[in-house]
């Protein structure tokens, strides 16, 4: 390593990438350590899992973002420990361990799915936090309806597969919840011979009493009355209490129970921030929430550790949403404190959040949106939000076919990704029935080594018993002894 500043950065989403970018010029050497070798743009995964972008497309490798950025050093990595005190930071892969070490640190690790202490859901309903949830989850809805006409096709029942239930009234369940009444109503209502797609049953189900509660009652009435309009059933109010491989449940305020059977089962109901905001806290006192976000300075430092930023969200500070512009903005802010401590200038404060709006998509050329006091609702906020996630994909060339795949989908009406796998949709049951996950398919460094010696010092002994037996059995033969069988 250099003799200049070390800028460790935890994370390659939103967080991570624009802090790597913020401190290009600054006269520091940066080391970005992530779990996956991309950037993803989660606001579009619904779009990966519905069949409308490729994963390519929203998901752009970070050595290829940053590979013109000569100070920054990307590492693939989970990163598993920091300690504060000797200012390094550990991550695994596989097996392989790496300690690197920092003078600054950013924390971005993002936050994952949560299942409010029913973890055993995952197995039934997938989140929507990755490329890997939005492919298995690909496969499962459109291998539903497969698997729907070859059930029609032996005379048996096959309504609860064409049944999908999406857990959670947020901006990701009423995009999702939107799409898959879309590719049911238009996109694939001539492609069975058995089944009318259009008997797809879509549900939508939160505990809150509206849907998109942050965007208000106005907001949130629209984008049900929109959703009810394309065939979606939205359940409010209702708590789902337990999910199987054959359906869930949910209870109402006033005690009522309902069942529904389905195959297919989307989890899009809140958030867990990283384990990494534990291990910060253990070691600063700074307390956690529910969430696991980690209270942190008005300059998003943790107390104690002026080194130390956390930004996106994994931070308790202000009531701030957890939202891509939270991630965004923070990041620059801490690379722009870093830079301005190297080049001995004041603080620039306390940071200073620029709330850009939210918005959320239902259906094709069906859109809310609100921005400060603007509430837009219909086509308008649509294309208001095709403008802002067009800016937002990195890439001229991930923009591009971005938008050709839009076409294809909001004016015609097939999708350019509608091809899966059965290891898209297994793959990840496969590796959790393996006791070490898919670490325990590769030996760790210098195992294969010794047990290849092992290996061939045993097959040695085996053939010079088999030598050595077979001069036995020639000696016996030729002094005419008979060996016992």
């Amino acid at each position: 390593m250099s003799d200049r500043h070390q800028v460790v950065v935890i994370g390659s989403g939103f967080g991570g990438l624009f802090g790597t970018k913020a401190l290009k010029n600054a006269d520091v050497d940066v080391t970005m350590v992530a779990k996956t070798t991309h950037h993803l743009f989660q606001p579009l995964l619904y779009q990966v899992a519905t069949g409308i972008l490729s994963q390519g497309e929203i998901a752009p490798p970070t050595r290829e973002v940053l590979h013109r950025q000569k100070n920054a050093t990307v590492l693939l990595g989970e990163v598993t420990d920091i300690d504060l005190d000797t200012r390094t930071v550990t991550s695994q892969l596989l097996g392989r361990e790496t300690t690197v070490g920092y003078d600054s640190l950013i924390v971005a690790a993002g936050a994952g799915q949560s299942y409010f202490g029913n973890d055993h859901f995952a197995e039934f309903a997938p989140g929507m936090k990755s490329i890997d949830d939005a492919l298995e989850l690909r496969g499962r809805i459109f291998g539903s309806f497969e698997l729907a006409e070859l059930a029609a096709q032996r005379g048996e029942p096959f309504e609860h597969l064409l049944t999908f239930v999406v857990v959670g009234a947020g901006p990701t369940g009423v995009e999702l919840a939107g799409q898959i009444a879309e590719l049911a109503r238009r996109t694939l209502k001539r492609d069975f011979k058995n089944i009318s797609s259009k008997q797809a049953r879509i549900i939508l189900v939160d505990a809150a009493p509206q849907v998109l509660p942050p965007f208000g009652a106005k907001l949130g009435g629209s984008a049900k009355s929109s959703l009810e309009k394309l065939g979606v059933e939205v359940v409010l109010g209702a708590m789902v209490t337990n999910v199987d491989e054959r359906g869930l449940e949910w209870k109402f305020k006033d005690g009522r129970t309902e069942r529904v059977e389905s195959v297919t089962k989307i989890w899009a109901a809140g958030v867990q921030a990283s384990p990494l905001g534990k291990t910060l806290s253990e070691q600063t006192g700074a307390p956690l929430d529910r969430a696991g976000r980690i209270a942190v300075n008005p300059d998003l430092t943790l107390p104690g550790h002026p080194e130390v930023f956390v930004v996106g969200d994994m931070i308790n500070l202000d009531h701030l949403p957890g939202v891509a512009q939270v991630a965004i903005q923070g990041a620059k802010y801490a690379a722009h404190e870093i830079e301005r401590r190297l080049d001995g200038k004041p603080s620039q404060g306390p940071f200073k959040y620029f709330d850009k709006g939210s918005m959320a998509t239902i259906s094709r050329f069906k859109a809310v949106a609100s921005i400060g006091s603007i509430k837009l609702t219909g086509f308008l906020a649509w294309v208001t939000w095709l403008v802002v996630h067009l800016f937002y994909i990195t890439g001229f060339k991930n923009r591009i076919t971005a938008v050709l795949h839009w076409l294809v989908s909001f004016l015609g009406r097939d999708r350019a990704e509608r091809t899966t796998t059965m290891q898209q949709i297994f793959g990840r049951s496969a590796l959790e029935r393996l006791e070490g996950g898919a670490s325990s398919l590769v030996s760790p460094p210098g195992q294969y080594d010794a047990e290849r010696a092992a290996a061939d010092e045993a097959r040695r002994r085996e053939l010079e018993e088999t030598a050595a037996e077979e001069v036995r059995l020639t000696d016996a033969g030729e002094r005419g002894v008979h060996l016992p069988a």
